[in-house]
């Protein structure tokens, strides 16, 4: 017995391939100057180089903080993502706490360590002045059909992430990145959809952007329906977050459209969807203006 099937749910690959023809047949239609907004209003700006450094980051920090000086009218991302040592620059650079601190960890990208140190850097993270974290599941344990251990891992991130946060007095957000690129089948990707929503993710999201297959209009549709029946059967609501090959304003068009379709126009928005790039933004402001924009 799969996870998914106690919930009731088995991909089908052929209606969701038509359906994913019928979502890209309308995107032309959804286009809009307010639908590049509310995309932009939902992206995790990230910034996850080998050459961060403290002056870098500020840097896009203070990007962000004039960004509505130079566009008014457009909105601030929910969050900027970051590595977990540069949780406090974010914080403290900041010109507005609605602009999230969003911050990888729990040995990202391929979560190949000790539990121990996964959660010791978690938690340093949120002291840091993170309000989401985004963790990767443990592939090492999922791929061998290990699930308890990989839920264990989740639940055990999550249990350290209120901890700390009940203790700073603020509330933290889990993002669990599944790794679809790896997984392969979308049976796979539903399973570890429902396992890291069984164990306490706030989130569940695509891809690191670190391997070779990356966000996929199949796998969001895949984790968006297990969202939807996990929401039918316990009440919650888990967000959907695409990371990963979000190359084009089109891109993040059909993934909007995908999000709308399946859940409905109450997760349209930065608390339920979210974006995680680096390079999108300029995308949508490109598309936008109808010409070619540089700003970040």
């Amino acid at each position: 017995m799969t996870i998914a099937s106690k919930y009731g749910y088995t991909p089908d690959k052929e209606a969701i391939a038509r359906h994913l023809d019928l979502i890209a047949g309308g995107l032309e239609e959804l286009v809009s100057p307010d639908l590049y907004k509310a995309c932009f209003s939902i992206m995790d700006q990230t910034t996850l180089a080998n050459d961060d450094t403290p002056a870098s980051v500020k840097a896009l920090v203070d990007k962000v903080n004039g960004f509505q000086q130079e566009f008014p009218g457009w909105p601030l991302p929910a969050s900027i993502c970051v590595y977990p040592n540069f949780a406090g620059v974010v914080a403290s650079a900041r010109s507005n706490k609605a602009l999230h601190v969003t911050t990888v960890a729990g040995c990202f990208p391929t979560s190949q360590s000790f539990l121990e140190v996964k959660l010791h850097e978690i938690e340093l993270a949120v002291r840091g002045g993170a309000d989401e974290i985004d963790i990767v599941l443990a592939l090492n344990s999922f791929l061998v059909g290990d699930y308890e251990t990989a839920g264990e891992e989740i639940r055990a991130s999550r249990e350290r992430i209120d901890a700390v946060a009940k203790e700073l007095g603020r509330p933290v957000i889990l993002k669990v990145i599944l790794e679809t690129g790896l997984l392969v089948t979308p049976e796979a990707i539903a399973d570890a959809s429902f396992l890291a929503m069984e164990n306490g993710a706030d989130f569940i999201k695509t891809s690191t952007g670190k391997v070779k297959v990356n966000a996929t209009p199949q796998a969001a549709y895949v984790m968006c329906e297990c969202i939807k029946k996990f929401y039918e059967v316990t009440g919650r609501k888990v967000g959907f977050k695409a990371a990963g090959g979000i190359a084009s304003a089109m891109d993040a068009v059909c993934y909007w459209s995908i999000v709308g379709t399946i859940l409905g126009k109450e997760w349209l928005n930065k608390d339920l969807f979210r974006f995680g790039v680096s390079s999108l933004a300029n995308k949508l402001l490109s598309a936008e203006r109808q010409t070619t924009v540089a700003y970040f």
